[in-house]
């Protein structure tokens, strides 16, 4: 089974980002065949900041090689790195219909949150389909908001199938349960959009500062208080294996215990738990040669399956 997936080098990574998607992307790496991308192409629809960009894909490649990524195992690689996908845009382009576009929710939604309109953010979408034809990608792990962005891949593939032959593969979408579970320090789903993420590996005083700052309500520190509906409490079992899930949802239950309390238990085991990753991601950022051949040498393996794409679409329209 090939999998294909992309993160956006648009901020610094955070503990919704692991659970989410990254955890899950190192689990696959045994057993399938996987393609793993920075998307930095996409990125610029929001970061305008050419050192800020850079700061931030060395950053995804240190977390993503930290939490155990093996380049051994996968393509992992810089999306501009694959020239080919921007070609197969082009001509993915072609047979896509402007309503197709219309429809897509992200674009309003962006733009309803300030994000300045442009070709590229309404063309999103193509790229985005670019990026997962080109692999021949079977699967595609997403949240359950992003299921438009595979029905909009497949629409537009079987268009171009439809006029030019069996070209593309199909990609079938594969939803991650806990991309929707993870919340933010407002309650909402964590999302550098939203501003309340908590990151993996910031420093301990950030860290505390984003932790106690979790909005909870007003009980009392003696009033019972229902660990199933609280911010610090959900986080908690992020991390905490079964027996501590249970003490620190019977405390809750029991009342006596403020959420300060709770809060300060869930900041030792963030540290508990990211520990040995932030070991690890200290000793990558000592070698910035090593971590930059990982990623040349993952776009060679991501540029000799995307040219042989690429190569079929090309014949396909008349561009040989």
């Amino acid at each position: 089974m090939r999998y294909l997936s992309g993160i956006q080098p648009s901020g610094v990574l955070h503990i919704g980002n692991y659970f989410g998607a990254m955890r899950q992307h190192v689990a696959r790496q045994e057993g399938h065949e996987c393609f793993y991308f920075i998307a930095d192409y996409h990125s610029l629809t929001t970061v305008n900041d050419a050192e800020l960009l850079r700061e931030y894909v060395k950053g995804v490649t240190l977390d993503y090689l930290a939490v155990g990524l093996d380049p051994e195992k996968v393509a992992f690689f810089r999306q501009s790195d694959v020239p080919e996908v921007t070609e197969l845009t082009w001509i993915l382009s072609t047979v896509t219909g402007m309503g197709l576009l219309e429809r897509c929710h992200s674009y309003k939604d962006k733009i309803a949150r300030g994000i300045a309109a442009s070709h590229g953010l309404f063309a999103y979408p193509v790229l985005m389909a670019s990026d997962i034809l080109i692999y021949d990608s079977d699967r595609v792990p997403v949240g359950k908001d992003q299921i438009q962005h595979i029905e909009v891949t497949r629409d537009i593939a079987q268009s171009f199938n439809h006029l030019y032959g069996e070209t593309f593969v199909l990609p079938e979408s594969e939803v991650e349960d806990t991309t929707a579970v993870v919340p933010g320090n407002d309650g909402q789903k964590m999302s550098k959009s939203y501003g309340n993420t908590i990151e993996m590996f910031a420093g301990k005083k950030k860290l505390k500062k984003s932790i106690m700052g979790i909005v909870t309500d007003s009980l009392g520190v003696e009033e019972p208080k229902d660990p199933d509906t609280n911010t610090v409490y959900q986080l908690y079992c992020l991390m905490a294996s079964t027996d501590e899930q249970a003490e620190l949802a019977d405390r809750f239950r029991k009342g006596g215990m403020g959420y300060g309390d709770a809060k300060k238990t869930l900041l030792e085991k963030t540290m508990e738990y990211f520990g040995p990753f932030r070991d690890r991601r200290d000793e990558l950022e000592k070698d910035p040669d090593f971590v930059e051949d990982v990623l040349v040498e993952g776009a060679k393996k991501a540029r000799a399956k995307a040219r042989e794409t690429l190569n079929r679409a090309r014949l396909a329209v008349g561009l040989d």
